[in-house]
């Protein structure tokens, strides 16, 4: 039997394939770093064998998928190479594995995963359906007639796809270390267009979506009137946000999400498109729209006192003014206080305006030490350069997160795309 060997088996995409593979009875393990990720949670549930790096993890029979971010000169992939066992990287394995089911790739700059995971949790109570969301979570089912997948535009990875069905949320400008502007990322979600085999589901309110040509019928989502799928009369309320839905101008029905927000809405609609397209009873999504719990890092809340403690991946100023939004309107009494780390010098660099205007939606911003990736370890740029475009800020280190037992009665949004979390978990600390 072969075995399949995942290196950097704790990269989110990574640890969600090797979730699915397990899940449909194949031999798993992996490799990566010692230091601890969430993403190695659900694999040890499952009793995955995980690895550090090290030559000698490869052997004869094997299959190896090696994440994205490691190249040939990998100790691991060079000795695969050596001893001549098939060596794919993750995309073009995803790419080659979904063709077995009808696959819905969910892609765009914002909202992915949120998307992907609300799809999986629809599309599979009303048929067998396995999904893989880029927080690390993957589920695998044997007889699967559907596959949901987080299809990530960086570095035009999504380009080794060719999906039955592409949701599009939004075209937006990130990735300034690859992309060299929106035309650029326009021009990579117009490639990926062309590449769907059955049907589009895009967001009609974003102006670059509205621009998108395809072999397929694409249809349009949002809140104007020229959308197929239009949100109507929202209505924020103690259980989450009610709307009603019109398919080309008719009522199809009045749903509710336990989220906040115009960009939960929006996810929901694209959802609720992509059910429809495939005949899913409106009845069943009214049922199980009502009852996700949302996915990791994503507006994942805890209450400590008179505090709701709020931990978020946005690392964008899009993400962190939707993220904003969402909390003033689920704690309407609340002041909220954001707490964040920029996440890459570049994309600091670029957006540092952005950032900054985004921030000021906040009652008071603390800000963490900007997080380098493993492609840029320092900058020219330092925190200094985004607090002074912020009047009502602060700097903030691990050492001094008591501060913000100030502020009773508040929202704490906890923000970034990089170990943002030990801050929180450096202030729960003091409060214990």
């Amino acid at each position: 039997m072969t075995k399949y060997h995942f290196i950097g088996i704790k990269g989110s995409g990574m640890s969600a394939l090797a979730q699915i593979l397990h899940d449909m009875k194949k031999n798993v393990q992996g490799s990566d770093v010692a230091k601890q990720f969430f993403t190695q949670r659900p694999l040890e549930q499952k009793g995955i064998s995980l690895l550090e790096f090290n030559r000698d993890n490869i052997e004869e029979d094997q299959h190896v998928i090696v994440s994205a971010a490691y190249g040939e000169d990998h100790e691991e992939v060079a000795r695969a190479k050596e001893i001549g066992i098939p060596v794919d990287q993750y995309p073009h394995f995803l790419g080659d594995f979904i063709q077995q089911f009808t696959s819905v790739a969910v892609t765009g700059c914002h909202g992915k995963t949120s998307t992907t995971g609300l799809l999986s949790h629809v599309l599979g109570s009303a048929f067998p359906t396995s999904y893989l969301i880029g927080d690390g979570t993957g589920k695998g089912e044997e007889d699967s007639k559907y596959f949901v997948f987080e299809a990530c535009e960086y570095r035009r990875h999504f380009l080794n796809y060719k999906p039955d069905y592409c949701i599009m949320t939004n075209i937006d400008f990130d990735h300034p270390d690859y992309f060299k502007d929106v035309d650029d990322v326009f021009e990579a979600f117009s490639e990926m267009a062309m590449q769907v085999k059955k049907a589009i589901v895009a967001c009609g309110d974003d102006q670059y979506l509205q621009g998108i040509h395809a072999n397929v019928p694409v249809v349009f989502y949002g809140f104007s009137e020229q959308n197929d799928f239009q949100a109507r009369s929202v209505e924020v309320t103690d259980k989450g946000t009610k709307f009603d839905v019109y398919v080309r101008n008719n009522l199809y029905g009045t749903f509710t999400i336990p989220g906040y927000g115009n960009h939960n809405v929006l996810n929901a609609l694209a959802v609720i498109a992509l059910c429809h397209y495939e005949n899913v009873p409106a009845e069943v999504l009214k049922e199980h729209l009502k009852t996700f719990q949302g996915v990791k890092r994503r507006f994942t809340e805890k209450k400590v006192g008179s505090q709701i403690l709020i931990d978020d991946y946005a690392h964008h100023p899009t993400e962190i003014a939707a993220t904003v939004d969402s909390a003033k309107k689920k704690y309407q009494d609340h002041e909220v206080v954001a707490i964040f780390q920029p996440h890459t010098f570049t994309r600091t660099k670029t957006f540092l305006n952005e950032f900054a205007e985004a921030l000021k939606l906040a009652d008071h911003v603390y800000l963490c030490d900007i997080f380098g990736s493993a492609r840029e370890q320092a900058g020219s740029l330092t925190i200094q350069d985004l607090q002074e475009l912020i009047p009502q800020s602060q700097l903030i280190t691990e050492e001094d997160v008591e501060r913000l037992k100030e502020h009773q009665n508040s929202t704490l949004l906890f923000m970034g795309a990089g170990d943002i979390q030990k801050f929180q978990k450096a202030y729960e600390n003091t409060l214990n």
